[in-house]
C-alpha cells in the first residue's frame, strides 16, 4: 500500500523550501525584464542604460583612461563612485562589448542574481533570529517585493549588488557575535571593506554593527575589543589603496568618494525656492558642462558652499523638505496619497502600496523585536533608524531605500509572526531563539 502523503506538511516544506524562494525571486525579475526589455527598441537598450556615471567610468576602464571620465567628455580623473561595480561593468564591456544589447543582457542577468541571492543570508539571519518560519517569510517577501523585481532592470548601478552585501553583513554579524575566533573577526574587515569599496553609505552603520558584535562576544567572554580593532584594521587595509590612489589623484586625502556635496547640493537649490524665476530650472547638460570647466575637486566645492548658503538663508523651505524627503523615503514618492490618486497604471499603485505596507511592517517589526527579540533590537534598530538619515538631507529616491529593504521585509516577517506565537510558549525566548516556526 502506498503511504499516506499529509498534503499540509508538504506545503509546509515548500514554503521553507530556501531553492524554491531563490528560483521564485529570480523567476520574477527574469519576468519583468523580459516584459519590459520587449518594449524597448535594440538601440536604446545598448545605450541609454549605460549613460550614467557608472557606464562612463566603466568604458573609460576599457579604453584605457583609467578609473576617470565620470561624464565621459575628457573630464579627468574621478572619485565619483567607488571603484567595485565600475570594475565589475568594465569587465562585462570587455567580454560582451562596449554599450551593445548583449552586454545589457549580461548585466541585468547580474544585477538579478544579486537581488536574488539576498534571499539565502536573509533566510539564514531570520532563522537565527526567530526561527525558519520568519526566515522564510522574510525571503519570501523579498522575493515577491515590487521593488526588488523592478530595480535590476531598472537601474544599471550597484544598488543589487550592495543590496546582497549588506543583507551578508547582517548574517556575518549575527554569527560573529558568537565567534572567538581571529579568522573570522578578519574576515568581517574584509567584507566590510569590500562593502565600503561597493557603495560607502553602509559605513553610517557600520560602527553599530561592529559594536553590537563586540558587546555581544564581550558578554560572553571574549576579548571583543581586539578583535573588534583588528576587523577595522583589515577594513583599512582593503580600503587603503583606492585611498592612495585618490590622494594621487586629487593631492588630498580623499578617503573613498567625493560626491556628498553634490548630492547634498541637489536637494538644497533655488529650484526648491518658490520664490525663485519660474525659468530656474537644473539640467544634467548645464552640471556636466560646470564639472568640465572646474574639475571635479573645485566643483564639489562650489555645490557645498551653494547648498550649506541655501541651507543657512531658508530654515523655515528646509523643515519642510526634509519632511517630504522624510515621506518620500519610506512611501516611495512625496504626496503619496496624491500620487496614488492620480496614477495612471495599475503597476505605479502597486507599487505605492506596497512601499506603504513595508513601512506599516517595519514599524510593526521594530515593535516586536523591543518587545520579544530586545537581544536583537539594537543591531536591527539600525537600518531603517540610522542608515536613511543621509537621505533625509539630501535626496531620497526610490533605489537608495534598496540596500535595507531586505532587512525591513525581516522585520515585516517579524511582525507578522507575532500574532502567531502560542499562549504561553517559551519557544521564542530571547535567550533561545532558534526555535521558533520549526516544524
Amino acid at each position: 500500500m502506498r503511504a499516506f502523503v499529509n498534503p499540509v506538511r508538504v506545503w509546509r516544506r515548500l514554503l521553507v523550501s530556501l531553492p524554491l524562494i531563490v528560483l521564485v525571486a529570480i523567476a520574477a525579475r527574469a519576468g519583468f525584464a523580459w516584459h519590459e526589455g520587449r518594449q524597448v527598441p535594440a538601440n536604446l537598450l545598448s545605450t541609454v542604460p549605460f549613460l550614467g556615471e557608472t557606464g562612463n567610468i566603466a568604458r573609460s576602464l576599457v579604453l584605457g583612461n583609467g578609473f576617470s571620465d565620470a561624464f565621459r567628455q575628457g573630464t579627468g580623473a574621478t572619485a565619483w563612485l567607488t571603484p567595485v561595480y565600475p570594475l565589475l561593468l568594465a569587465a562585462i564591456f570587455r567580454i560582451f562589448g562596449i554599450y551593445t544589447v548583449a552586454s545589457f543582457i549580461a548585466t541585468v542577468t547580474l544585477n538579478i542574481a544579486f537581488s536574488a541571492a539576498a534571499c539565502v543570508p536573509l533566510f539564514y539571519a531570520g532563522r537565527k533570529i526567530a526561527g525558519a518560519g520568519v526566515g522564510a517569510t522574510a525571503a519570501w517577501l523579498w522575493a515577491l517585493f515590487p521593488n526588488a523585481i523592478m530595480i535590476p532592470y531598472e537601474w544599471i548601478w550597484d544598488t543589487c549588488l550592495t543590496t546582497l552585501v549588506a543583507t551578508i553583513i547582517l548574517w556575518f554579524t549575527l554569527k560573529l557575535a558568537e565567534s572567538t575566533r581571529v579568522i573570522d573577526w578578519c574576515l568581517y574587515g574584509v567584507l566590510w571593506g569590500f562593502a565600503l569599496l561597493t557603495n560607502p553609505a553602509l559605513g553610517t552603520v557600520l560602527p553599530f554593527l561592529l559594536g553590537w558584535a563586540a558587546y555581544r562576544a564581550k558578554a560572553s567572554g571574549t576579548r571583543s575589543l581586539g578583535l573588534a580593532g583588528l576587523a577595522v584594521f583589515m577594513l583599512a587595509l582593503c580600503c587603503a589603496p583606492w585611498t592612495v590612489r585618490n590622494y594621487v589623484a586629487f593631492h588630498h586625502f580623499v578617503p573613498l568618494r567625493t560626491t556628498f556635496p553634490f548630492a547634498l547640493w541637489l536637494g538644497h537649490n533655488r529650484v526648491f525656492d518658490p520664490q525663485s524665476p519660474p525659468t530656474t530650472r537644473v539640467t544634467p547638460y548645464e552640471e556636466g558642462r560646470e564639472y568640465k570647466r572646474l574639475g571635479e575637486d573645485a566643483f564639489m566645492r562650489t555645490k557645498w558652499t551653494e547648498a550649506v548658503h541655501f541651507i543657512r538663508t531658508h530654515p523655515a523651505l528646509e523643515a519642510s523638505l526634509f519632511e517630504q524627503r522624510f515621506v518620500a523615503f519610506w512611501c516611495g514618492l512625496d504626496h503619496p496619497l496624491k500620487r496614488f490618486l492620480g496614477a495612471d497604471s495599475l503597476g505605479d499603485r502597486i507599487l505605492l502600496l506596497a512601499n506603504f505596507f513595508a513601512t506599516v511592517g517595519t514599524v510593526g517589526g521594530l515593535a516586536a523585536i523591543w518587545i520579544r527579540y530586545r537581544r536583537y533590537a539594537f543591531l536591527l534598530s539600525a537600518f531603517p533608524i540610522i542608515f536613511p538619515v543621509m537621505y533625509y538631507v539630501t535626496l531620497p529616491y526610490l533605489r537608495y531605500r534598496q540596500p535595507i529593504e531586505p532587512v525591513l521585509m525581516l522585520l515585516a516577517a517579524l511582525a507578522l509572526h507575532g500574532p502567531l506565537r502560542r499562549k504561553g510558549s517559551r519557544a521564542t525566548s530571547c535567550d533561545d531563539p532558534t526555535s521558533y516556526g520549526r516544524t
